[in-house]
């Protein structure tokens, strides 16, 4: 994957020209793509849609920059499950968000367990491995008290709801991880892909925010 750096004016840079060429394509891709499930949730008139990957590192790269932009201008932060075939942990992560979702419970600072477990795997990104996500996931789940289940989704649902999500971003033409959207309840900004601009994606939502004022 490539790897993204902040430079000194807190904007990220993209290492590697190929990852460039894919941003320059993808608003071609989703010009055509459906996006018109993508919306703010209820209550909410701007929000960030990220589909991320949790194995991603440059959707781990891009974490601070999303948390910056979703407290600055109080606007929710929606993420996607959407787990790339090439990353052999990351669907089984996903699930286990979906099932930190449905504790209510919350974790550290007030936050959804299951917000916190996705922060958790950004951070720990660079010790999981297939092998011992379980055994992370675990001593996660202990950390804050709750007891992981052997089979964390006996009925299938959670896998159907992390399916859910990866279907709904191939109708919106996502290829690539994240693939960030600022929407209103009327309007879609352009997509962010990888090389996120500080300064674009803060003055996106600004409009948007005005626009439905």
């Amino acid at each position: 994957m490539k790897k993204l750096t902040a430079n000194s004016n807190g904007r990220y840079g993209l290492l590697l020209l190929p990852a460039l060429v894919a941003a320059l394509l993808l608003p071609l891709v989703l010009h055509a793509a459906d996006t018109s499930a993508l919306r703010p949730p209820r209550g909410a008139k701007v929000a960030i849609i990220a589909f991320e990957d949790l194995q991603c590192p440059d959707c781990a790269a891009a974490e601070t920059l999303l948390l910056e932009a979703s407290a600055k201008y109080n606007v929710p932060l929606v993420r996607m499950d959407f787990p790339l075939p090439k990353h052999d942990w990351s669907f089984d992560a996903h699930v286990l968000a979906r099932f930190f979702d449905s504790i209510s419970k919350p974790g550290a600072k007030g936050l959804p367990l299951g917000e916190q477990f996705r922060r958790w795997c950004y951070a720990n990104q660079d010790s999981i491995k297939k092998e011992n996500l379980r055994g992370m996931a675990e001593r996660f789940a202990d950390q804050h008290n709750v007891t992981l289940p052997e089979n964390v989704d006996p009925s299938g649902r959670l896998e159907t709801l992390v399916r859910a999500d990866y279907e709904a971003g191939q109708r919106a033409g996502v290829i690539h991880t994240p693939t960030v959207f600022v929407v209103s309840l009327h309007r879609r900004g352009a997509p962010f892909i990888e090389v996120l601009d500080r300064e674009q994606l803060f003055a996106m939502i600004e409009e948007l925010q005005a626009a439905e004022k």
